[in-house]
Parts: structure tokens; C-alpha cells; sequence
């Protein structure tokens, strides 16, 4: 993809969060704006700023509540509030971690005449955060809930890719608007889905990941132009679902419920994967349901 057209997205992107800083942004509206899938939309913002999105929003609220705070004579909690913070305590802990002093103490320097602190102290204290962070994840893990689901023989209407290996890598090789074809299969059996196909349903020079849709085994509908459709034979798939999260918490998401598939064991109850490159599929990740996906198993 053009990268011109990655900057001017991002600038979008950008435009949108100042003018609604003091709103509840979504990462649903940002990919609105920027015209594309949430996903890729949060990865090209990252690539051009350094930064994902909601790290972005949490920094350029924290400049404009600084300034404020510097500026105007006006209680740390109204600040709090106006920069859609729920609690004093959260909106100081932020303030801190940005900046390595608390608000209050701030607001007391009314003699600054801008934001000036150490590159080093801030990021001394941001590498205690993750330090801390890390301790907190590690002490407070999520639910995730994992169940074996049959599946019958059916079809797969899917469209390949060349080299890409995940879903970023397949949006710059084929784009972002598949996903928004396969949901307009009337015939389809699920959602969309991102695939990782095991070598022997790859053809030659073709991608590992693809993305598609599963159909009835005797589908009759219109296949798209540079679609394939494909036979999948009766399967077990071990499906792992996490806990539901907020936008800003999706790549969060993905990982922890990662982390989980890389350490599971299904031997525990009865099953293993179905070869070292086992059919995997992901679903849109969603928060009000959890991020999903599914590993092909085979009982032993």
C-alpha cells in the first residue's frame, strides 16, 4: 500500500482525537476515519506516531491537562473529570507515569511557564510502571475459556494471499476490505475468519494466512473473482475465547489469550494438536465477547 496514503490516514486519525479529546473515543471511530479494518488501522498509527492509539490519547490528554492545570486555577478532580479520567487516583497515577510528578504538585508550580521534566526521570519511572505492570499481570491472570467443537465436512471460501503470515502482513498484500466480502456470503456458516493454512491446503507461492468464510459442503453460490473455494474435511477444533475488553485493550487482548495457547497443553484432556502446523483461526476481535480463536485438535 501507498504510505502516503498511511500518513494522510493517520493524519485523519490524528485530527479526530483532538477534536474529540474530551469524548470517549473508540478505536471503531478512529478506523472510520482513517478508512480502514481496526486492526490496521491501530498498526500504521503506531508505525507513524510510535505509539497505538490509546497510548497516544492517554499522552495528549495528559499535555493538555498539564497545561490546563498550569494555566487555570481549577481543583486536580475537575481536571480529572474533564479529561474523562473515573477517579483522582487514576488521573494522578496517569499524570505521574507521564510526567514523574503528581498533579497536585504541579498545579502548585504556578510559576512554570511550560512542561519541563527529564526525558530520564519520566522514563525511569515508565520502566517501574511496566515493571509493575508486569507483576500485576503476572499475579492477576484472565479468564480464558477453552471447548472442542466438531466440524463437519464443509467448504471454505477463502482468498490467498503470497507471503503474508498474519493478518498485517495480508493487509498490505491484499488489502483490508476482504473481510467486508466474505460477510456478505448470505450461504456462510460463521463470520469471517483469518486462517492460518497448514502446508497441504496451501498452493504453490501462496500465503500461509488467508482470509475466508466456511460454507455448506455443497455451496453453489458466486465465488469472487480471485476467490478459491476449497473442500475441509471433518475436524475438531479446541476453541480458546478471553475475557471481553475495551478497545483500547485489544492487543492486550490477543496476547494474553496467545500466551495461554502457546502453554496449553491438550493432552490434560485427551486430545493433541493436529501436527505441528495445525489449521488456527482468529475472528474479528470484539470486546464485548472476548478475543477468539480456534486450533485444530485430533484426540489421542
Amino acid at each position: 500500500m501507498n504510505k502516503t496514503e498511511h500518513v494522510e490516514a493517520v493524519k485523519r486519525m490524528e485530527t479526530y482525537i483532538l477534536a474529540h479529546l474530551r469524548e470517549p473515543i473508540r478505536l471503531k471511530e478512529l478506523a472510520e476515519e482513517a478508512g480502514y479494518s481496526p486492526w490496521y488501522s491501530a498498526k500504521i498509527f503506531k508505525a507513524h506516531t510510535g505509539k497505538a492509539p490509546f497510548e497516544y490519547i492517554r499522552s495528549i490528554r495528559m499535555q493538555f491537562a498539564a497545561e490546563v492545570l498550569r494555566d487555570e486555577e481549577i481543583r486536580v478532580i475537575d481536571v480529572a473529570f474533564d479529561f474523562l479520567f473515573s477517579t483522582h487516583e487514576g488521573f494522578t497515577r496517569a499524570f505521574f507515569r507521564e510526567f514523574g510528578i503528581a498533579p497536585k504538585e504541579y498545579a502548585l508550580q504556578q510559576s512554570a511557564s511550560r512542561v519541563f521534566l527529564s526525558k530520564n526521570r519520566t522514563h525511569r519511572y515508565c520502566r517501574v510502571w511496566e515493571e509493575r505492570k508486569m507483576e500485576y499481570k503476572q499475579s492477576h491472570s484472565k479468564a480464558i475459556f477453552v471447548q472442542v467443537v466438531q466440524k463437519k465436512e464443509r467448504k471454505l471460501l477463502l482468498k490467498r494471499g503470497k507471503e503474508a503470515n498474519h493478518y498485517f502482513a495480508y493487509c498490505e498484500e491484499v488489502g483490508c476490505d476482504i473481510w467486508g466480502t466474505l460477510a456478505t456470503i448470505k450461504e456462510a456458516l460463521g463470520e469471517p475468519m483469518g486462517i492460518w493454512l497448514p502446508k497441504k491446503m496451501r498452493l504453490p507461492n501462496t500465503s500461509e494466512y488467508v482470509q475466508g468464510v466456511e460454507v455448506p459442503k455443497n455451496y453453489l453460490g458466486p465465488v469472487p473473482e480471485g476467490f478459491d473455494l476449497i473442500v475441509l474435511p471433518p475436524m475438531e477444533m479446541m476453541i480458546f475465547q478471553g475475557e471481553p475488553f475495551k478497545d483500547e485493550e485489544f492487543e492486550d487482548a490477543i496476547q494474553d489469550l496467545w500466551d495461554v495457547m502457546n502453554r496449553y497443553n491438550p493432552e490434560l484432556v485427551g486430545y493433541e494438536w493436529d501436527g505441528p502446523d495445525a489449521m488456527r483461526f482468529q475472528l474479528e476481535p470484539q470486546g464485548y465477547r472476548g478475543y477468539v480463536e480456534g486450533k485444530a485438535v485430533r484426540r489421542k
